[in-house]
Order: C-alpha cells, then structure tokens, then sequence
C-alpha cells in the first residue's frame, strides 16, 4: 500500500513505474495488491524511481527485507494449520497494534505451555494435536518481543482469571507470567473485575488488528469456524466498544496488583 501511494505521488502510472525498473505493469499490480512479495532489489529499485528520500527509503527497504525472510510457521511442521490460524499468524507479524479482549480465557498472546496444554485437554485433543498447538502457540509469542513489536492491549474479564484449568500451582505460573508480559513497554494488561458488573463487548471474545497503512481487521474465533472482518462498518463496532470496556477495567497499576492476588490465592491452594 505504501508503494502504491508512492507511485502515485510520483505522477506515475503502473505500466511506467514498471518499466522503469525493468518489472511488467502485471508483476507490479500484484506487488501493489500484495498477491505477489517485492523483492528488496525490486522495492529498492521502486523506491529509486519514486524519488524517495534516504531515510523513508531505508524503513520501507528493511520492510522489504523482513517480508522477504520466511516466517517461523512456514515450515513443514506447520503445515498442518488452519487457513485461519495461518492467516492470524501471518497479521500478528505485521500488525503495528494487538488488542485482545478476553472473556473466558487467557488471550493467546499470554499463554503459557502449561496453560495451553491444560486448556486443549479439557477440550478432548489428542496429545500430538496439543503439542503442535503449544509450539505455535509459543512462536506466536516472538510477536512481543521483536526489534518493533507491536502496541499490544490485553483487556481480561475476571472470570478467564479464575476459571481454572489444571492444578492451582499452574494457574498460579500462568497469571505470574502474564504480569512478566505487562511489564514490558509495549504491552498494557487490564482487568475488569466481577464488581464492575455488566459492561458493553462483554457478549464475546475478539482480536483487533491493526497495521500502519492496511485496514484494520478484527478475528472473531469459534469452535468450528471463525471469522475475518475487516470492512470499516464492521470493524468500527468493535473498536468504539474497545474504548466502552477499558472504560469498565481497571487500570494497568491495579490490574497487575488484582492478578497478583488472584495468583496469590492459587499459590495458597
């Protein structure tokens, strides 16, 4: 999207910015769409043409370079994920912000091993499935602690705090594991407790996520099936109740003191 709008500052159309770096006005209309990965010889070769100045042209380069390494969940041990696994994977590594608003469950991003396995267990998956899980699962957690990671707003009911899977003493890592994420500057954790009451979002769990230039996209995620949106009238529901619940949580100071004593509570068990 960036390239296009570069293009098209330019005063350039497809069929002349692609023959000036040597590229057909097809190749580069599936680069703009993003059918088709850019090269970084081929971005910087665009960015040349665009007249982009040194240090634009050096952000969007390492763009290109980072696009171009493959992810850790396209190798073969992955293949078996679902389209839509895939394809949540593929927009965490892009996104420039996450916010999850949890309901029932610890959000992904937050999981521990232990947590994951005690969780898929309950939901009757078999050993090998459960394993293959926690290693995405683990991978997917990189997206925090990346070179530029991206803003990430956990939004957590009380009752995914309390409702326990496993022993106690897991229960217990997992919420300590989660202030060790919020901790981190990129990364805000609130609670809304029991006490607040009923609040607008609370009817089910959803991902927003956002990227510099591309439309934001919310991932609603079922049993069977789950969903992308990413039109504006869709989405926008979802991010004006974002603003409705956080309205309803605790701060980032008091949610970490409320899941300590939570943790402290299952540590005394």
């Amino acid at each position: 999207m960036e390239l296009k709008e570069l293009r098209a500052a330019a005063g350039l159309n497809t069929r002349d910015a692609a023959r000036k770096v040597g590229l057909s006005s097809a190749t580069l209309n599936r680069i703009e769409l993003g059918t088709r990965p850019a090269t970084p010889e081929e971005v910087f070769g665009l960015l040349i043409v665009y007249d982009v100045p040194t240090l634009e042209r050096e952000r969007l380069l390492e763009m290109a370079r980072e696009a171009a390494m493959p992810g850790w969940w396209e190798g073969s041990n992955y293949s078996g994920l679902s389209k839509h696994l895939y394809a949540v994977v593929n927009f965490e590594s892009e996104a420039t912000r996450i916010i999850n608003v949890a309901l029932s469950l610890v959000p992904g991003l937050l999981q521990t091993p232990n947590y994951i396995r005690a969780l898929l267990t309950s939901l009757g998956r078999t050993e090998p499935e459960v394993e293959k899980r926690v290693a995405v699962r683990a991978g997917r957690h990189v997206v925090l602690s990346k070179p530029r990671p991206p803003h990430y707003l956990a939004i957590i009911d009380e009752a995914a705090l309390r409702r326990r899977l496993g022993r106690p003493a897991m229960m217990a890592e997992q919420l300590r594991h989660i202030l060790v994420e919020a901790d981190r500057p990129n990364v805000t954790v609130l609670v809304v407790p029991f006490a607040k009451g009923g609040y607008r979002g609370m009817i089910s769990p959803f991902q927003v996520i956002g990227f510099a230039k591309a439309p934001t996209v919310v991932f609603l995620e079922h049993i069977h099936s789950s969903v992308f949106l990413d039109q504006p009238a869709d989405t926008m529901p979802f991010q004006r109740a974002i603003d409705s619940i956080a309205e309803a949580a605790l701060g980032p100071a008091d949610s970490a003191d409320f899941i300590a004593r939570i943790a402290d509570e299952y540590e005394r068990e």
